[in-house]
């Protein structure tokens, strides 16, 4: 059996399309999968249980991009074509069954949920990374085994959306505290490339000795072999936090101009604490523009994260709160 997955081409909502890939492994067992994806995510799928095939394709111009990739997967009889893209190859390839996204979706529900009623499940599979072991040997040379890791997000893909340093550096101090839920734990600070400036300031915060830098380094699935060995995540709404999720370990992610009930971090271990204000009451303010916008969260207090976290911590960690 041969299925083609057609996912998003930016990382959080391809993290989030996981749960999908992963129900389909496990209800076709013996297929051959092939994932044609964006070029950032693609490392991501490396590890994913029967599939044999990764195809990163780039956006060009007057949609060139779907024609390429029509091209490498004409060849092949597929018997089952997921498209999360509601693209136009999944229509012109030969397929004895298609789920395609489409206006049947509810645009109001998470993601995951969103991705689940492609298929028509019933139940909506939970995100899902599996880092390759290559992956895992470059992440235990990044954040060797000594103690647990705070892992934190102090950036975005838009500053809009970006909880202040000064408030990241604030609650690192208190979390690693000798009275804080991870006392004396080590610090591994994430950012993608491109955002070495934002996050240099929280990283240079840190004690030489309990730093981890994860600024710009390696691959997605890189990345995600290393949050896998981190014991609690914090950041801003990004793929971080989705992949961070993805791997099973403690999320909270925090929320501003940006849609909870849309990409809210999923899971029974996952959970998040936002502005006072929704998106569309922090972007309404005369001479708003998004392109030089600085953080839109600056009503999310400490206090606030510092609260949020400390529950969420001790509900998942009983014995600790004693």
């Amino acid at each position: 059996m041969n299925i083609l997955f057609i996912t998003s081409n930016r990382l959080g909502d391809a993290v989030l399309s996981t749960g999908i890939l992963d129900h389909l492994a496990k209800t076709h067992p013996d297929a051959k999968i092939a994932v044609a994806c964006g070029p950032i995510p693609a490392s991501l799928f490396e590890g994913a249980p029967n599939v044999r095939r990764v195809i990163p394709f780039k956006k060009e111009k007057y949609n060139l991009h779907w024609f390429k990739l029509w091209r490498k997967l004409a060849g092949t009889r597929w018997d089952i074509i997921v498209d999360l893209r509601n693209s136009a190859v999944s229509r012109l390839l030969t397929a004895k069954k298609r789920y395609i996204y489409g206006k049947h979706i509810d645009p109001k529900k998470h993601k995951v949920e969103q991705n689940a009623a492609v298929l028509g499940l019933k139940t909506t599979p939970a995100p899902k990374l599996w880092p390759t072991k290559a992956q895992m040997e470059k992440a235990a040379m990044i954040a060797p085994d000594g103690g647990p890791i705070l892992a934190i997000g102090p950036t975005a893909n838009w500053r809009g959306k970006t909880w202040p340093l000064d408030r990241y550096i604030e609650l690192i101090r208190v979390i690693t505290a000798p009275d804080g839920i991870l006392p004396g734990a080590r610090v591994a600070v994430f950012a993608a490339p491109g955002e070495e400036t934002q996050a240099k300031p929280v990283f240079d915060s840190i004690p030489e000795d309990r730093r981890i830098d994860v600024i710009a380094k390696g691959t997605p699935g890189d990345v995600a072999a290393v949050l896998k060995r981190c014991a609690l995540f914090v950041g801003n709404d990004s793929g971080l936090m989705h992949s961070a999720a993805a791997v099973g370990i403690p999320t909270v992610g925090l929320f501003g101009p940006s849609w909870p009930y849309l990409y809210r971090p999923w899971g029974a271990h996952a959970a998040y604490v936002r502005t006072p204000e929704t998106f569309d009451e922090l972007i309404n303010f005369p001479g708003y523009d998004p392109r030089k916008v600085k953080s839109l969260m600056t009503s999310l207090s400490l206090d606030a994260v510092v609260r949020s976290v400390g529950q969420f911590w001790y509900l998942h960690h009983p014995k600790k709160s004693a």
